[in-house]
């Protein structure tokens, strides 16, 4: 019997290369591999819908799904995961020295539903009662034109949202002085360059964030993996086969993090942290599935809500495809 030829796209990760190689693979399928970057990715995911397994935002899958209509579903598979903490950056010369100085300054962002935005704004209501709409967002690429354009852009009710001037960025704006702070998905370049006015919010964010993480257990997801719901009708086992075949590509990749003998990542210290990380979170410390999650998804899908993203807060089971709600690690190859 000739294999299901199969469409997929997400970043280079390490935690699919068992994939991409073949080393794992789906019973019964081919997978015809391209790798693209997420922003590149997320406009064939929410525009165009010609991949048959995709990398997606969050934010923005939570968004469609609860419109109805939407070509994809997600499986418990969490590509991307990152703390908020460390991605606020601020002006060093106005006065911001904690979260609660934000309330009634501008801040810029790429959109105002994008999956990291939606973290740092969950995350400082939740944890300092700073509020979405005491803030002024500007909307805008962060260093060049084009960035985070693949949705529709929202406005909620009550939300103070504008966009800056057209062939403007963030980091200009910010530069200016026309900006307080920026939340964005990576450093800005004029931090990245060094530039004094511009530092983090959380000058040392891994503290604060590993706190946070002891005392809430959230370990926020930035990108899933999404089927087509057409297959998923057609082949109803494919979801929970895929959530094994990444589960064991991406255990596949771990043990070179604790390898000494000649090191996986260009870090000096890469086992030292590795190690750390394990003290802290456990084994498997960037887990797939629904149980293991719960605390973060059920965060995200309130943030979701609470935010003016989603029409309705949504539950695991619209979020995750049939036969995967139960799906653990465990069940893994």
């Amino acid at each position: 019997m000739s294999k299901l030829r199969l469409s997929i796209v997400t970043e280079n990760y390490d935690r699919i290369q068992a994939l991409k190689t073949g080393a794992v693979e789906v019973p019964g399928c081919r997978l015809d591999y391209t790798n693209m970057k997420p922003a590149a990715t997320f406009s064939h995911v929410f525009r165009q819908h010609d991949f048959d397994i995709i990398e997606m935002s969050f934010s923005s899958y939570m968004m469609n799904l609860a419109k109805g209509g939407f070509p994809y579903r997600a499986i418990p598979v969490f590509l991307s995961r990152v703390f908020p903490h460390g991605s606020i950056y601020i002006r060093t010369d106005r006065g911001i020295a904690a979260p609660q100085d934000l309330k009634g300054r501008l801040v810029g962002i790429p959109n105002y539903h994008f999956t990291r935005g939606l973290t740092v704004k969950g995350m400082l209501e939740d944890e300092y009662g700073v509020k979405p709409s005491d803030i002024g967002w500007r909307t805008g690429p962060v260093d060049r034109a084009g960035e985070a354009e693949y949705s529709e852009p929202v406005a909620p009710p009550g939300i103070d949202i504008r966009s800056i001037a057209q062939g403007a960025t963030l980091g200009e704006e910010l530069l200016a002085g026309r900006l307080d702070a920026i939340i964005s998905y990576r450093a800005p370049q004029l931090f990245t360059d060094g530039q004094p006015l511009v530092g983090r919010l959380f000058a040392d964010f891994r503290p604060v964030e590993q706190d946070w993480f002891r005392r809430k257990g959230i370990f926020p997801v930035m990108h899933v993996v999404g089927l087509r719901e057409d297959l998923i009708a057609r082949h109803p086992a494919l979801p929970a086969d895929l959530c094994r075949a990444f589960e064991a590509a991406k255990a596949a990749c771990l043990p070179s993090l604790s390898d000494l003998d000649a090191l996986a990542v260009t870090l000096p210290w890469l086992v030292a942290e590795t190690e750390a990380t394990i003290r802290l979170m456990g084994p498997d410390y960037w887990p797939y599935g629904v149980a293991r999650n719960q605390a973060t998804i059920e965060a995200q899908t309130r943030w979701s809500f609470a935010q003016g993203l989603s029409g309705r807060r949504l539950s695991a089971a619209e979020l995750f495809a049939p036969g995967t709600l139960d799906w653990t690690a465990a069940a893994a190859p």
